[in-house]
């Protein structure tokens, strides 16, 4: 298959790589890590100014009408800068599963403030979770920027609620997570009212196919950031009165993470595609996507790291956001060897 940008993807893809490189600096970055994880001016610029927050949700749902390939192609570049933005959590997961899961007064009522970035959306899964009419019990330790949401999308892999951050028994407590810039909240039920949304199975396949395209889209940019900052080094750092990255042990370093970050591109885009397309392979290829170039990020972040020497390991270079955005991608929505298995089993049944 022969795959490239229409106009109109190549214009979004130019569109957000400039807005992220000029206004998601590192300096802005650091200052939301020091708070609660999220720039807020960024946020508020990206939903209402460069009005993106709709991409990869229907037009009838108040989106732009795209489809996963856009929403990739805008995930890739802010993970390029390790922007500090609730996109996985608000836009991915609990928009998708409203816009598919939800009736038309449950869209109505929270779509346009999620995709505006007036609220902010938190999603998560408690197997254990308990339903009593429509209180739920239960929650979950590791909800994405889940201390700066206004509601919660709740499910049990069965069933969809929607609960409001402030209702009585929600308690919600910031961790201390890795990744700085996607911090992690433990939010906890106690008999909280749900809203349940009618079209679960919906809801719950959006959410999951946007998220995995998204971050496997998110680990490509960075991926790709580690090895242009890395080339960038080689150039402009001299040892023995020659650039360093002319001594061939460097360049092969370089062009393995090269190569991986291809493989890592054609899949991301294949899982994009298979989606917007319906393809049979769809399934198949978001998890595909998700483990390679997951794992191609840690690859990179971590040949940075070396690649830089010693600098690589200091606070103030921007390499250790890079890492620990990659480790952090790695585990988050199944590690890489739950999504093998899960193609294992597509391909060779229940016996893998």
């Amino acid at each position: 298959m022969e795959f490239a940008f229409n106009d109109d993807q190549q214009m979004i893809a130019e569109t957000a790589r400039a807005f992220f490189d000029e206004n998601a600096t590192s300096e802005r970055t650091r200052r939301a890590m020091a708070g609660d994880g999220i720039d807020h001016e960024l946020w508020v610029a990206f939903c209402q100014e460069l009005a993106l927050s709709g991409i990869g949700l229907p037009e009838s749902a108040g989106g732009a009408g795209l489809g996963l390939v856009e929403l990739a192609i805008v995930a890739e570049a802010a993970g390029a800068q390790v922007a500090a933005l609730p996109m996985l959590g608000s836009l991915a997961q609990a928009a998708q599963a409203i816009a598919a899961g939800g009736d038309e007064h449950h869209r109505a009522e929270w779509l346009p403030a999620l995709i505006s970035g007036a609220k902010i959306g938190g999603y998560f899964h408690d197997a254990t979770l308990r339903s009593d009419g429509d209180r739920l019990t239960g929650g979950s330790r590791f909800v994405p920027h889940g201390s700066s949401a206004d509601i919660f999308v709740v499910t049990d892999a069965r069933r969809l609620w929607i609960v409001r951050a402030d209702a009585p028994g929600v308690t919600v407590m910031q961790q201390t997570t890795m990744d700085q810039t996607r911090p992690l909240a433990h939010v906890t039920l106690d008999g909280v009212q749900g809203e349940l949304l009618p079209n679960a199975p919906a809801g719950l396949a959006a959410a999951h196919r946007a998220a995995f395209v998204m971050v496997a889209a998110e680990a490509l940019g960075g991926a790709q950031a580690c090895l242009d900052r890395t080339v960038a080094y080689a150039r402009e750092r001299v040892q023995f009165g020659r650039p360093i990255g002319s001594f061939q042990a460097y360049k092969h370093r370089l062009a393995d993470m090269m190569v991986e970050i291809e493989q890592a591109r054609s899949a991301v885009y294949w899982a994009a595609c298979a989606v917007d397309e319906q393809s049979d392979e769809a399934a198949m290829a978001v998890h595909a996507a998700k483990s390679f170039a997951a794992d191609t990020y840690f690859r990179c972040a971590g040949d940075m790291i070396q690649l830089h020497g010693g600098i690589g390991f200091t606070w103030e270079h921007d390499a250790h956001l890079y890492f620990k955005r990659a480790r952090a991608l790695q585990t988050m929505l199944g590690n890489g060897n739950w999504h093998r298995e899960q193609i294992a089993t597509m391909i060779l049944g229940e016996a893998a």
